[in-house]
């Protein structure tokens, strides 16, 4: 770089890009981008939202397929329901959720937040669409900004506001479907409204919130709130995959001219800088800043192609990639991280698909001795608790395992639950007294459902002395 572009490169990190050199909001307009990534970008963003706005909905035997309902501590993943005394498998999947952002970027580098994060999503695919719709190019906004308030100003200002506070109404009702089910959320707006205080207030809240957030904070969640973003710095390395501008190729900068004389293959024509939903120079290399959205290269390709420059001036690579001129090699290091990523999701989906629905705990109880029942067997009391974490009724019988004895539940021919409840049973265990050689003795109790068996519980029966 020459010494003027170095010195811009060192200042800029003095302040965020949203914020002035006095300190002010810097409001983004940004130019909309188009290209080859632009337009991978609208399928990924168009998808998420089909799938963000379809899983409510989505059940399996009467189950929706996602609901993290905090409030009644109940999870529901893949249609298989959680309870409190589960949720250690969500602390166990936020470590491994966080261990996974740290090894994908360390790899890959801000891919996520360009491509599937909701605020990116939300806001470069529905919110500044309907701006460029209502107001104009960029010029055109930041002049009507600037402009006294006339008619069609307020019209303007007010149907965008408009269409933007209905949209984040919509997406408050979508987002708490997630949290008490979409039947749950339409009974309640149909209900009587005074029955249903606490989702008007829980709506409102959530509505008001995207609105601010999408209509006036925009940016600056990526740039200042984000936590991610902040952590962005300290995880990336020189082997890191991310959007970066070729210093070696493009310096130093110059206007187009035919003869380059001395010049790199940047034009200084800006575009890149135009079109940065935060408001970076990407040329300036890795900056917290960068969500990793491609529209800078997306414009700075296009830029290349007028004047027949090769693409890729801006790119993702590495930086070890650009200093040493290397093309992309799957590292060793990003084939172990990606292997633990591979590693930690199916840990987390063997939890899940392996938590039982019907979870049954038998225990003797205590300070109780053996009975004699008859002349031929002896008896011992224990208490059960099953846990029926499923949607529907449930009806389950208990066996000793090999007929060597049989159960007996007090007032009940069957083990009766009610979907998603739990209940404690007093349950006496029968065993012949031929079979009983020793103080104690270790057997299984098999519990079925429709005659399979869904568990087998280990326990100690007691009888006397021989």
């Amino acid at each position: 770089m020459d010494e003027n572009n170095l010195l811009k490169a060192e200042t800029h990190r003095d302040r965020v890009s949203t914020v002035t050199e006095t300190g002010n909001r810097k409001w983004i307009y940004a130019l909309k981008p188009s290209g080859l990534f632009y337009n991978y970008r609208n399928i990924v963003a168009t998808v998420f939202l089909i799938i963000f706005i379809t899983i409510p909905f989505v059940k399996i035997d009467e189950s929706p397929l996602f609901l993290f309902n905090i409030p009644e501590a109940k999870l529901i993943l893949f249609s298989r329901i959680f309870w409190a005394q589960d949720f250690f498998i969500f602390a166990i999947s936020m470590i491994a959720f966080i261990i996974f952002i740290v090894l994908f970027t360390l790899a890959f580098g801000r891919i996520f937040c360009g491509w599937v994060c909701p605020q990116t999503i939300f806001l470069e695919f529905i919110f500044r669409k309907i701006e460029w719709i209502i107001e104009g190019s960029p010029m055109q906004q930041k002049k009507l900004n600037e402009a006294p308030w006339t008619s069609s100003k307020i019209f303007k200002k007010g149907l965008k506001h408009f269409i933007f506070f209905f949209i984040s109404f919509f997406i408050a009702n979508i987002f708490l479907s997630y949290i008490i089910g979409v039947d749950a959320l339409w009974s309640r707006i149909t209900g009587n409204i005074f029955d249903n205080i606490g989702t008007l207030v829980g709506v409102t809240i959530f509505t008001f919130l995207f609105y601010i957030v999408f209509a006036f904070v925009r940016e600056i969640v990526c740039t200042t709130i984000c936590p991610y973003g902040r952590l962005q710095g300290v995880m990336l390395d020189k082997n890191s995959m991310q959007v970066s501008y070729d210093y070696v190729r493009g310096e130093p900068r110059g206007r187009f001219q035919k003869e380059r004389n001395g010049f790199g293959d940047c034009v200084d024509c800006h575009k890149c800088v135009d079109v940065c939903p935060t408001g970076i120079d990407i040329r300036n290399g890795s900056q917290m800043e960068c969500v990793g959205c491609t529209a800078c290269i997306d414009a700075c390709d296009a830029i290349m192609e007028k004047f027949n420059f090769d693409k890729g001036l801006i790119r993702y690579a590495s930086e070890n990639q650009i200093k040493e001129n290397k093309t992309f090699r799957y590292t060793s290091r990003m084939k172990a991280y990606s292997a633990v990523l591979v590693l930690l999701v199916s840990f987390i989906l063997v939890l899940i698909f392996n938590i039982r629905s019907i979870d049954t705990n038998i225990y003797r109880v205590k300070g109780q001795l053996y009975q004699k029942v008859g002349t031929s067997h002896y008896s011992n009391m224990y208490s059960a608790k099953v846990i029926n974490k499923t949607n529907k009724n449930v009806f389950l019988d208990l066996e000793v395992e090999n007929q060597k004895g049989e159960v007996q539940i007090i007032g009940y021919k069957h083990l009766i639950l009610e979907k998603e409840s739990a209940k404690d049973f007093t349950i006496f265990v029968k065993i012949p007294k031929q079979i009983l050689h020793h103080r104690n003795m270790d057997f299984r109790i098999l519990v079925k459902k429709d005659g399979k068996i869904i568990q087998k519980i280990k326990s100690t029966f007691y009888g006397p002395f021989k």
